[in-house]
């Protein structure tokens, strides 16, 4: 991998993921302490907490990081429409100007089936918001990977800024790390100038060792970040997976000099689930990863509680769901 083009995540100004040759000794030798990593995550939710106006500040913050999402088989292009609105717009304009905020605020992204792309592109036209796309046979991958390739190429064809590519877990399960790195390289090219979010599905995975080994090969292979779940598995972002993800992005980055972005996803639905999250990642990466070129949620109904905790916050008063509809 020899691409060093400068991001073009929103407000990135860091060079992108080159990748590196597959380094086999690193990965064979990993190794992650289960109880130690189960202590600390559990500790994530007790030690710290936020509340009145920084909590409102946190979760406008956590509004920016949202690829608002909608992946099911009766999506249409009015559909994709009504979510593109809700990105232009996720608060509504009296809590916008309560909360005295300047402009109103978007999400980091709007994500959809490659066949939803051109629409969504449409939609949202001028706002600045990234398309993201999912592609190689989501949720499963189970698919040559002549096709997944060409599916990548289509939707990048039809205007996705972003792909959310899902791995081959076989291949996690035996250890062929050759493999999966050439495949996921392979994703990487058929890209282009569009940024990579490898999926590693990490609630079929097996173990946090699994998890570990297979965000490194992801990473080496040149993923722009590395995400958790297709939000379709059994288990999905759970914060000891997020942890040992973070972890490995977190050596990655001392051992290259590059930013790699974290994204969970699947089973986010909550103002909580928001500031738990938005924790792991400020005790252990820093402020720098509350940005949307280096984190994103995907969620979609979590943007619907947010808003509701921002109006609470506002009023004092806790609104009916329906009043904050996604789309």
């Amino acid at each position: 991998m020899t691409n060093s083009a400068v991001s073009t995540s929103p407000a990135a100004t860091f060079p992108r993921n080159p990748g590196m040759p597959l380094d086999l000794d690193r990965i064979e030798g990993a190794r992650v302490n289960l109880s130690a990593v189960e202590r600390r995550a559990a500790t994530l939710t007790t030690r710290r907490s936020v509340k009145k106006e920084w909590q409102a500040a946190w979760l406008v913050k956590a509004i920016t990081c949202i690829d608002l999402t909608t992946l099911s088989g009766d999506d249409t292009p009015d559909r994709v429409a009504r979510l593109c609105a809700k990105a232009r717009a996720p608060l509504r304009a009296d809590l916008v100007d309560a909360l005295g905020l300047p402009a109103m605020p978007t999400v980091g992204a709007v994500c959809v089936y490659p066949t939803m792309v051109a629409p969504a592109v449409r939609s949202l036209a001028g706002s600045g918001i990234p398309v993201a796309s999912v592609a190689t046979g989501f949720p499963a991958g189970l698919m040559p990977l002549k096709l997944r390739l060409a599916e990548i190429r289509y939707a990048v064809e039809e205007g996705a800024d972003e792909i959310d590519i899902v791995i081959s877990r076989a291949l996690v399960f035996r250890g062929d790390w050759q493999q999966l790195y050439d495949e996921i390289a392979a994703m990487r090219e058929a890209c282009g100038d569009a940024h990579m979010k490898a999926i590693l599905a990490t609630g079929e995975l097996a173990s946090l060792r699994s998890v570990y080994r297979a965000s490194w090969v992801a990473m080496m292979a040149g993923a722009d970040f590395i995400k958790t779940s297709t939000g379709k598995e059994p288990v999905n972002a759970t914060l000891p997976v997020g942890l040992t993800m973070v972890r490995a992005l977190r050596d990655y980055g001392e051992a290259t000099g590059h930013l790699i972005g974290f994204k969970p996803a699947g089973g986010l639905k909550s103002a909580k689930d928001a500031l738990a999250w938005f924790t792991l990642m400020k005790e252990e990466m820093g402020n720098r990863w509350l940005q949307p070129d280096l984190f994103r949620f995907g969620a979609s109904s979590m943007l619907g509680d947010i808003e509701r905790q921002i109006e609470h916050f506002v009023t004092g008063r806790y609104s009916a769901g329906h009043r904050h509809a996604v789309a």
